[in-house]
Order: structure tokens, then C-alpha cells, then sequence
């Protein structure tokens, strides 16, 4: 059985409304979150969330 689960966004940890399973491969995704209203970059791979941050232009 495959295990699924909501992304939880990196800065205030609420549940975003992206759902992953483990099998699931991210790179360079724009998260957005209704809550804080912030978009994030982020790599997934196997439940695993990274945070990429981007240098101020």
C-alpha cells in the first residue's frame, strides 16, 4: 500500500493543499500557502522536503 501525505509548508507548518505519495519527485517547486500566502521553492523526494533558497536580486 502507498503511504500518502500533505506537504507541510516550511514557514508557518500548516498543511498546504499539495498531497504527495512516496514514490513522488519535486524539484524546483513553487509551494504556495493559503495560510501564510507565501510561495516557497522546494525540492521533494521520498517525503523529504528541502527549502531552496534563492538569492535577493
Amino acid at each position: 500500500m502507498i503511504k500518502n501525505n500533505w506537504i507541510l509548508c516550511p514557514i508557518c507548518g500548516n498543511k498546504t493543499r499539495v498531497k504527495i505519495r512516496e514514490n513522488t519527485i519535486l524539484e524546483n517547486f513553487p509551494l504556495y500557502c493559503p495560510k501564510c500566502r507565501q510561495e516557497t521553492i522546494i525540492n521533494v523526494k521520498q517525503f523529504h522536503t528541502t527549502v531552496i533558497k534563492e538569492p535577493d536580486a
